[in-house]
């Protein structure tokens, strides 16, 4: 039997940020695991501690330090690596001043291990241990995969990683790098792993996802072939795709789409403004009139399908008739969901420098009243599923109103709940919409 080089030593891991972040630090656990590492829970005392840290806005730099600060208060002997975009979008001498013992940037957490254990051999003699390339010459692809059976009855699978868009307010780009995509006989060969494990819906995600390539095509064409061989995959009875851009959405990308019975009509386009000035300034790619017409293309091959979206208020220069603009639009589209983002500066980003920065009382204001619309729109759409039956994924076990649920979601991801009676997690239930109540679908 081979040696574990990290035999019984308890590391934690605290992801912030995104979904491709949760799926990495999953992959780096994963691969601890494979040497012997027993993984610990942050609030517990670990030898070694990893934040994967996050960079998109000043906030999230500054909570990443936080953080990075708490790893070490938990057990002043312990190791603390910072890993993830923060770490890759600053400066040397910035990493220097935060105090920990290693560092591991994007596109080299697969050397997780060795970090590690690099780590532990080098505490007495207080040296650093770094791992971080030139991000924006990275070309290749870094193999990822989360070999652990977790709790969940969902998994979500990154395919795709960097941006080439710069868009004025991101500073991913930079601490991602350009795109790069994963092949796609890897993703099938993780695909079938994850079916053969119990996993019955997969999530594709990744940072821009649009922009994916393999088969020698790329964006649409290359999303349509990769879920088209995914469904041939016995045990697969879900496929969801992560963020669009809304440009992929042509007439024939949505009809090609359509006939693949294993993807759900779940949608998620990303807006940021309903405002075509604001969409300029923020460097978007696409304007309203091409974001409603994707939108139309949907809705004319699927029956009311599930449209969701992020909407960033407050961005500099915003005026008050551009933000009604943008609430208004959004009432014009019907989305089921709307994620509400104050705007944060981050600094490095054209948006960082521009004047008429909007003050965070303005922010909050339009940042409630966006929401007021964003829930009454998802209650309005959720109604529209009383009465009907609705086949849903149980994924975990709640208390509401003191009573025992089951909550998942449908193939439109509205949220459900069933009496837990006779039911488990993992498995699918067909059952009617009976009422909605604060955004959840009770069925019976």
């Amino acid at each position: 039997m081979c040696e574990k080089k990290l035999e019984g030593v308890r590391v934690a891991i605290l992801t912030l940020g995104c979904k491709v972040n949760a799926y990495e630090s999953d992959a780096m656990m994963s691969l601890l695991r494979e040497e012997g590492a027993v993984p610990t829970d942050f609030e517990d005392v670990a030898d070694v501690y990893i934040i994967n840290t996050c960079s998109v806005t000043n906030i999230a730099d500054r909570k990443s330090r936080q953080m990075l600060n708490r790893a070490k208060k938990e057990n002043p002997s312990s190791v603390v690596i910072a890993a993830g975009c923060y770490i890759q979008a600053i400066s040397e001498e910035e990493r220097n001043k935060l105090g920990v013992d290693g560092f591991v940037g994007n596109n080299r957490k697969d050397r997780i291990a060795d970090v590690v254990l690099e780590c532990l051999g080098d505490r007495n003699v207080h040296e650093t241990v770094e791992e971080i390339a030139d991000i924006s010459k990275e070309k290749e692809y870094e193999e990822l995969e989360n070999s652990d059976k977790a709790s969940h009855t969902r998994a979500y699978m990154k395919i795709q990683d960097g941006c080439d868009q710069f868009c004025s307010y991101c500073i991913i780009p930079y601490a991602r790098g350009r795109v790069r995509s994963r092949k796609a006989g890897n993703v099938i060969s993780e695909a079938k792993r994850l079916a053969s494990m119990g996993y019955k819906e997969i999530v594709l995600t990744g940072i821009h996802l649009s922009s994916y390539e393999a088969y020698d095509v790329k964006g649409g064409e290359a999303l349509l072939k990769l879920t088209e061989e995914m469904a041939g995959i016995p045990g697969i009875e879900r496929i969801r795709l992560g963020s669009l851009e809304p440009r992929v959405v042509t007439r024939d990308f949505a009809k090609r789409l359509s006939k693949n019975r294993k993807v759900c009509p779940h949608f998620h386009l990303s807006l940021q403004s309903g405002s075509d000035t604001v969409l300029k300034r923020m460097n978007r790619k696409y304007d309203t009139g091409e974001y409603a017409t994707g939108c139309e293309e949907l809705r004319k091959v699927y029956e009311d399908p599930a449209i969701t979206t992020d909407i960033i208020v407050g961005f500099p220069g915003e005026t008050e008739e551009e933000f009604e603009e943008t609430c208004n639009f959004a009432k014009k589209i019907g989305f089921s969901k709307v994620h509400v983002f104050k705007y944060s500066r981050r600094r490095g980003t054209v948006a960082d420098r521009m004047p008429d920065q909007i003050r965070e009382e303005v922010k909050a204001q339009r940042s409630r009243k966006l929401i007021s619309i964003e829930e009454a729109m998802g209650e309005t759409y959720a109604l529209g599923f009383v009465g009907k039956p609705q086949y849903v994924l149980l994924e975990e076990e709640e208390i509401i109103e003191g009573k025992k649920y089951l909550t998942g979601y449908n193939e439109r991801y509205v949220r459900c709940a069933v009496p837990a009676e006779g039911h488990e997690c993992g498995e699918f239930v067909t059952a009617t919409g009976n009422v909605v109540k604060d955004n959840i679908l009770f069925l019976t």
